[in-house]
C-alpha cells in the first residue's frame, strides 16, 4: 500500500520580510498650507491705501469714530463739516512727553496765524481722554485733542508705524474733501508744513479777490467810456444848436438892416 505524504506548504506572505518601496513608487505629498506663499499682511495692505496730497477722499466713515479729550464722540467728517476751510490733524506719539510737548506748544504759540485762513487745528494720538485732558490743561492748549485708542483714524491717514507706534506728522483735508498735505516730521517741521500751506492759501485768496475786483471793474470802465461818448455827442449837438441859433440871429439882423 502506497503512503501519501503531504507536500510542505509554502511560507505565508506574513513570514516574508517587507519589501522596500522604491523612490519612484512613492507619491509626492501635497504641499502644506504653511508652505504656500504668504499673503500680504494687514499692515502692507493698509500701507497701499495711504492717502497722498491731491487725493479726494470719501469722508463718510473715514477713520471710524474717535473722541475728544472731554469724551465726546466724533469723526473726521463731522470735524470737516464744522470747520470753515478744512481740518489740520497733527499726530503725536504720547501726550506730555518732551517732543510731543514741544510740538503742541509750537502749534499753540502760532495758533492765530495758522488758523487765519479758516483751518481748524486738532491734536491726534492714541492717548486716553484723561491723559489728553491733563496735557491740554497743563500746556494751556487752545485746540481740541482727539483720542484714537484703536488707531483707526491714525492708520487711515497713514501715520501708524506699527500696531502701537505712531508717526509724528500732519494731515490736512479741505472742506471739499481734498487731501492738502500728508507729511511726517519733527515738532518744528510739522508746524512749518502748515505755515507754508496757510501762506499758499492766503496768496491764492488774494489773487482770487484781485481777479474778482478786476472782473467787476471792467464793465464799469466800459460803461464809463460809453457814458463819456454819449456826453460828447450831447455836447456836440448843443454846440451845433448854438451855432445855428447864432446864424439865424445874424440873418435876421441883416434882413432888418
Amino acid at each position: 500500500m502506497v503512503e501519501l505524504r503531504k507536500r510542505p506548504e509554502a511560507p505565508s506572505d506574513a513570514s516574508q520580510p517587507p519589501q522596500k518601496k522604491s523612490a519612484s513608487s512613492t507619491s509626492a505629498k501635497p504641499r502644506s498650507e504653511s508652505s504656500k506663499a504668504p499673503t500680504p499682511s494687514l499692515d502692507r495692505a493698509e500701507e497701499s491705501r495711504k492717502p497722498v496730497a491731491g487725493d479726494t477722499i470719501q469722508l463718510e466713515g473715514f477713520g471710524g469714530e474717535i473722541e475728544t479729550q472731554d469724551g465726546e464722540k466724533t469723526n473726521l467728517k463731522k470735524l470737516v463739516d464744522d470747520s470753515e476751510s478744512g481740518v489740520v490733524l497733527f499726530t503725536y506719539p504720547k501726550a506730555s512727553t518732551p517732543g510731543c510737548t514741544t510740538q503742541a506748544c509750537l502749534f499753540r504759540d502760532e495758533f492765530s496765524p495758522l488758523t487765519a485762513t479758516g483751518y481748524s487745528i486738532f491734536g491726534l494720538s492714541s492717548d486716553s481722554p484723561k491723559s489728553n485732558t491733563t496735557f491740554k490743561t497743563k500746556q494751556r492748549l487752545p485746540f481740541t485733542l482727539l483720542c484714537d485708542p484703536n488707531a483707526t483714524l491714525i492708520t487711515a491717514i497713514g501715520m501708524r508705524k506699527s500696531p502701537k507706534d505712531i508717526v509724528r506728522g500732519v494731515f490736512v483735508v479741505s472742506k471739499a474733501s481734498k487731501v492738502e498735505a500728508v507729511e511726517p516730521g519733527g515738532p518744528a517741521a510739522t508746524v512749518e508744513a502748515i505755515r507754508r500751506l496757510v501762506e499758499s492759501a492766503r496768496v491764492s485768496s488774494s489773487e482770487h479777490v484781485a481777479n474778482v475786483v478786476e472782473a467787476r471793474e471792467t464793465p464799469k470802465d466800459e460803461n464809463s467810456k460809453a457814458g463819456n461818448a454819449s456826453s460828447a455827442e450831447d455836447d456836440s449837438a448843443e454846440v451845433r444848436a448854438d451855432i445855428a441859433a447864432e446864424v439865424a440871429d445874424t440873418a435876421e439882423k441883416l434882413d432888418e438892416a
